[in-house]
């Protein structure tokens, strides 16, 4: 109870003793950014009100600490899933000279622990410049220079191919292209989340994840619990009205995503250990997987588009826009042009088809260690942490886990 009266007198203070509270900054801000130290302010104002207690993962972590410091604002900004619910119920939003707005300002923290954390660490600025314009160029480069490949090589208008795409690229050519990349996007994405977890033990225990931790945590992370605010009512975008869309285009995105690397995975255990090299019918397994992913991931990049358009203001960092827009349209254009090639397979601009597939592709994969993507990874590794700190007992001693 006296940490307690003594945090609401902190908080207090931040009106009191202060010009204004909005600009406060609290002990230790010196050695962080001005973004992570506005998270730290707000963080000391809710952990006096704790108005918001019940809602997502944030408030429950946040009651464990009486200071912010810079592992701490990290951890409970890639805890966010910016569901919008804290904005809409508080009391000291904007105009409150408190200006309390957390979806915000741990948006524009957790672009900064991507670039923070990013391996190598000088491709960190990749974050401020993956743009829609960069993902779109990166994509028609790609595609590009594949399609002189195949023109110097013979004719991109042909029926010859009748939809075996090695005879296009043959399939070690294929392995030799993507294998690295997307072995590189993997390594590198492990990377910055091995440091993000080992910068993070301090200020959540150094105690390890148990199986259940990381299944609790794993099952609420693919289930996007926490993009509902807790409440199961889904989430806001455009007003404070509910809605379950976001959460609903996330899961076909996300899933279709996961169906679509399901199939690569199918066609490659065929070809290899069951030696059934492609072409595959329609019926096959890696083709039903295949378009079915196809089809989800567009339907929900296609949601999630028009839902940002109409989202509130108030609930994005407007420097994070081009980043969000070029990972829906990677993903946008690798279904889309995935499900395109299924229909021309058999026709003479197959080859086209092929390489602006591949394009969109290889763009995806060579920006997913450097872009939105790293947001899912670091979300996961927060929520295990969580469900590893939230087994510890209460260090301060205060109510309301």
């Amino acid at each position: 109870m006296q940490q307690l009266e003594a945090l609401t007198r902190e908080a207090q203070s931040l009106a009191e003793g202060a010009p204004s509270a909005a600009h406060a900054r609290p002990p230790g801000a010196d050695a962080m950014s001005a973004a992570e130290a506005e998270v730290a302010r707000e963080m000391i104002i809710c952990n006096a009100c704790r108005y918001c207690e019940g809602f997502c993962a944030v408030f429950p972590a946040m009651t464990k600490r009486l200071e912010f410091h810079q592992a701490d604002v990290h951890y409970l900004a890639n805890l966010c899933h910016n569901c919008g619910a804290c904005l809409h119920a508080c009391q000291y939003a904007p105009p409150h000279e408190f200006a309390v707005n957390l979806p915000r300002a741990l948006a524009r923290v957790r672009g900064e622990t991507y670039a923070h954390y990013a391996w190598p660490a000088s491709l960190g600025a990749l974050y401020q410049r993956n743009g829609l314009a960069v993902a779109l160029a990166l994509a028609g480069g790609l595609a590009l220079f594949l399609l002189l490949a195949v023109a110097m090589h013979g004719s991109l208008l042909s029926g010859d191919a009748r939809g075996d795409f090695y005879r296009i690229f043959p399939h070690g050519l294929m392995v030799s292209l993507f294998l690295p990349v997307f072995g590189w996007a993997v390594v590198a994405l492990a990377i910055g989340a091995t440091r993000f977890v080992a910068e993070l033990k301090p200020a959540t225990g150094k105690a390890g994840a148990s199986g259940g931790a990381t299944a609790e945590a794993l099952h609420d992370s693919f289930k996007l619990r926490y993009l509902d605010g807790g409440h199961g009512e889904g989430c806001h975008n455009e007003d404070d009205a509910w809605t379950r869309d976001r959460k609903r285009f996330h899961h076909l995105t996300f899933y279709g995503f996961m169906l679509c690397l399901a199939a690569t995975s199918v066609a490659t255990l065929m070809h290899y250990a069951l030696n059934i090299p492609a072409p595959y019918g329609w019926f096959s397994l890696p083709k039903l997987l295949g378009i079915s992913g196809g089809v989800m991931m567009v339907w929900g990049t296609v949601g999630l588009w028009q839902l940002r358009k109409r989202r509130h203001p108030d609930h994005l960092e407007p420097s994070h826009g081009g980043m969000d827009r070029g990972f829906i349209a990677l993903l946008f254009l690798t279904g889309a042009t995935g499900l395109l090639l299924m229909v021309l397979r058999t026709t003479a601009v197959m080859p086209i088809a092929l390489c602006v597939h591949l394009g969109a592709v290889l763009a995806f994969f060579l920006m997913m260690p450097y872009g939105k993507f790293a947001h899912g990874v670091y979300r996961v590794a927060a929520m295990v942490r969580y469900s590893v700190e939230k087994r510890q007992p209460n260090r301060l001693g205060l109510s309301g886990e």
